[in-house]
């Protein structure tokens, strides 16, 4: 690191100041799986299909990355994925994960790609590979490595001899490991895409005509590696030849590809948004998402890939942003944990069916299309063998009736029926049939908790850089925190000043200044704590000013500067700064007047990390004490022994009580926690949301008020059956005694099905204990957990019905009709439905 340190101080253009760049959101899209062995785009007629093994076909992907998993959940979420209705799993490749350090690299453990890449392959999967190198995806730094940075002369993502060899090496390495083991299509493998760069339209203008040329290097490039399957760029209009453009977004229906004759891809459908902290939770609903993938295939898409399908945890310090929460569940169909989110996982599984029940048609009909006004129309897909229609209504409140072909069909607002023999409605985007599952937590049934766990301690030991100011190196300058090669959130910046009575600056009402960017500083003066601030997300400068009593003669200042996750999206992203850019300043007021002393060119001492991260005190059993456990003391590094939770649910820790820092079980990173982080006030509804009109991260928020994130997942492959221990770096100050350990499943599962169709309910491996309500008829008001009954119900007890047929068991199916509960006083006009409650 001293090294290091040096050789960038040496170069004083790497620490010329770039004003911060407007940045824009990024957002990530999902994932594709099959299993090949050729793969080519056809061209030989205007229908885009992708053509795999001679015959086109519909893609439908998923998103799900390594690392944010383990690789005991991998074959799980595999099976999940698959019997979900999807052909092809999407994974990025995380270069700064593989490759730390310049030229060592780890594909161990859950970075081990190629284990996951034949896991897929297992589950006769097809796979798309996002190489990038860059991936944004929320990951810290966007997937760049730090020590790139730190490369003298670099420039990313632009015409730049320095950082065109480096990713270029990484390409070549990861394409050389996969075809190894060939697992590229055209070597009889999974893999029938590939992506170089990732989202670089949405940023490029900034970087002129470079930008241009680094696009078409990277299409060179990447064609040289000759993989025998197509490169895909998502969102760049001038995708260079032979390379196909895609589209990301939350609706790709409009998109169209600049170039004739190539498949129409959606290679990241949002299916939820990601959390920062101090952010509310949110939420796109499952009729929403349905929408917009049956418009895409109504309108010629090909290829559909769910960002994410499971989105997982930020274990370690990989969450970016900065600001991105330990969670990124991204509201996806698999929960964080691995879980059925329901009803979307359920919901999108029947679109799913209904597509492929239509493929060939869909790959190879004649299209029609009908307008009928008002954002209503029609499509139809027509071949010798038969035909299959769309019936769309994009209006965000009324409902359409449709004459089409002698009958008359209603579709709901903001919905899609699908009618697989253009006759019978099979499928409406807007009515879910799928149960809702409500998860709960259960409390540790192995040990009574939180009061059973025994907790020790011992101070983080600050008394060499915040009392005596010794660093590792010294510059007469302040250095972005980057020059570390990000091997620590932390950063102690340290110098002295000599100040007397004398001193022009010298008053009784002194403060002391710094400048910040964005992230966590904690101040000292002779060892003094003097205070801590931070911004909030999105912003990225801010200054910390306190009062402070200097003593007459030498004085020492130490300042830790925290990183929470590096800057991930935006032009020029990668040269925002971090740490503390300055100017860091005395003030001293006399009267009107004030005198500054700005200290930036002082002798600034620098030390990486703090002392228990560096000598792994997460896994020292030595040195520990029982007695005397402090409460709401920064700095402080707690311990506790647990018992792994019964049985194979999901395991949680609840962190509440507890201010910022990081967790381990047994020596295992379970990333950042900040659950004293409140998210914001406003913007949360307390009435349903309406899934009607078009989505955006602002619509349907919960969560207002409360602890941004408390609960934590522990995967079961960090733990022992026997004794475990836990682990916490206190950074704030927070208290302990309310920790404990839980299990997610499910607890409430409200099933629904419209007439004609059949309920199926579930409680995920636990039996149904008992129906709290049932109801066929006009639906119910209210949601899961607090319906009434209608206006109109069948004859017959629906409760006593469905109790005979679900209780005791783990799942149970019944048709919702007449004749199984009997004949309604609704109207003709009124759509019926049965709606169940059970207790799992």
């Amino acid at each position: 690191l001293a090294s290091s340190l040096m050789a960038l101080l040496s170069t004083s253009s790497s620490f010329t100041a770039m004003a911060s760049p407007k940045l824009n959101l990024c957002v990530l899209l999902s994932v594709v799986f099959f299993f090949v062995s050729a793969c080519a785009y056809d061209v030989s007629r205007d229908e885009r299909a992708l053509t795999i093994d001679g015959k086109r076909r519909i893609i439908m992907s998923g998103s799900i990355h390594y690392p944010r998993s383990t690789p005991e959940m991998w074959p799980d979420l595999i099976k999940k994925s698959k019997d979900g209705g999807l052909n092809a799993i999407e994974t990025y490749i995380f270069w700064n994960a593989h490759e730390p350090l310049r030229r060592q690299y780890d594909f161990s453990g859950s970075l081990d790609f190629i284990r996951f890449l034949k896991t897929v392959q297992d589950a006769a999967l097809y796979v798309i590979l996002r190489i990038g190198p860059y991936v944004c995806a929320e990951w810290n730094y966007g997937g760049f490595p730090v020590w790139l940075h730190n490369i003298p002369g670099i420039e990313f993502r632009t015409t730049n001899t320095a950082f065109m060899n480096e990713m270029q090496n990484f390409t070549t390495l990861i394409v050389d490991m996969v075809k190894q083991e060939k697992l590229f299509a055209s070597q009889g493998g999974p893999i029938i895409l590939a992506q170089i760069e990732n989202e670089y339209g949405n940023v490029m203008a900034p970087y002129g005509d470079a930008g241009k040329a680094y696009v078409d290097w990277c299409g060179k490039m990447a064609e040289s590696l000759d993989i025998g399957v197509p490169w895909i760029m998502c969102q760049q209009p001038d995708t260079p030849e032979p390379l196909i453009q895609t589209c990301n977004g939350f609706y790709c229906d409009d998109y169209e590809p600049a170039k004739p004759n190539t498949p129409k891809m959606w290679t990241e459908n949002w299916t939820g948004w990601f959390k920062n902290w101090g952010g509310q939770d949110p939420h796109r609903t499952a009729e929403d998402v349905a929408f917009a993938v049956a418009r895409f295939f109504q309108t010629g898409g090909t290829l559909q890939n769910y960002y994410m399908y499971h989105g997982g945890t930020n274990f370690g310090r990989m969450a970016g942003g900065p600001y991105i929460t330990t969670t990124y569940d991204y509201d996806a169909p698999l929960d964080e944990y691995g879980n059925f989110a329901q009803p979307k996982y359920g919901h999108l599984k029947e679109l799913h069916n209904v597509l492929f029940s239509i493929e060939k048609v869909l790959t190879h009909g004649n299209v029609t299309n009908t307008d009928f006004g008002n954002s209503v129309s029609a499509t139809v897909y027509q071949t010798d063998e038969g035909s299959s229609c769309f019936f769309s209504n994009a209006n965000t409140t009324t409902d359409a009736t449709l004459s089409f072909q002698g009958s008359e069909y209603i579709v709901p607002a903001w919905s899609v029926s699908i009618l697989p023999d253009c006759k019978t409605e099979f499928y409406n985007t807007a009515k879910v049939s799928t149960q809702t599952s409500v998860m709960v937590k259960k409390s540790n049934e192995a040990e009574s908790e939180p009061a059973g766990l025994k907790w020790v301690w011992r101070p983080e030991n600050i008394d060499e850089t915040a009392i005596q100011g010794k660093g590792e190196i010294s510059a007469s300058q302040l250095v972005d925190q980057k020059v570390t090669n990000d091997v620590s959130d932390y950063l102690w910046y340290m110098t002295s000043v000599n100040l007397d009575k004398n001193d022009p600056i010298w008053s009784d009402n002194m403060t002391f200044r710094i400048n910040g960017t964005g992230q966590v500083i904690h101040a000292y003066v002779n060892g003094e704590y003097l205070g801590s601030q931070w911004a909030t997300y999105g912003i990225f400068n801010y200054v910390f000013e306190k009062k402070v009593k200097f003593n007459p003669g030498q004085n020492q200042i130490s300042i830790l500067s925290a990183t929470v996750g590096l800057q991930n999206y935006g032009s020029f992203f990668d040269v925002v700064q971090n740490g503390l850019p300055g100017p860091i300043e005395i003030i001293g007021r006399k009267g009107d007047e004030s005198i500054i002393k700005d200290l930036s060119s002082h002798k600034w001492s620098y030390k990486v990390d703090l002392h228990g991260l560096e000598n792994k005190v997460f896994m020292d059993s030595s040195k520990w004490q029982a007695e005397n456990l402090p409460t709401n003391r920064m700095m402080t590094w707690y311990k506790t022994t647990f018992k792994a939770p019964l049985g194979k649910d999901p395991v949680v820790v609840n962190l509440q009580g507890l201010g910022k820092g990081v967790a381990w079980v047994n020596g295992q990173s379970l990333g950042r926690y900040w659950p004293s982080y409140i998210t914001e006030e406003d913007g949360c509804s307390t009435e349903a949301c309406d899934y009607r009109g078009s989505y955006s991260s602002t619509k349907c928020l919960s969560n207002c008020g409360q602890p941004t994130q408390i609960w934590y997942h522990v995967p079961r492959s960090f733990m022992s059956d026997d004794d475990n221990e836990l682990v916490l770096f206190e950074e704030f100050g927070g208290n302990p005694s309310l920790v404990n350990f839980q299990t997610v499943r499910v607890g409430t599962a409200c099933g629904n099905a419209y007439e004609n169709k059949t309920m199926e309910l579930s409680c995920e491996g636990r039996v149904i204990s008992d129906i709290k309500f049932a109801s066929y008829g006009d639906a119910p008001e209210g949601t899961c957990g607090s319906f009434a009954t209608g206006s109109c119900q069948g004859k017959n007890d629906a409760l006593s019905i469905v109790r005979n047929a679900c209780v005791g068991k783990e799942t149970c199916s019944i048709p919702a009709s007449d004749e199984v509960f009997g004949s309604t006083t609704c109207g003709k006009d009124v759509s019926k439905k049965l709606v169940v409650e059970a207790i799992c």
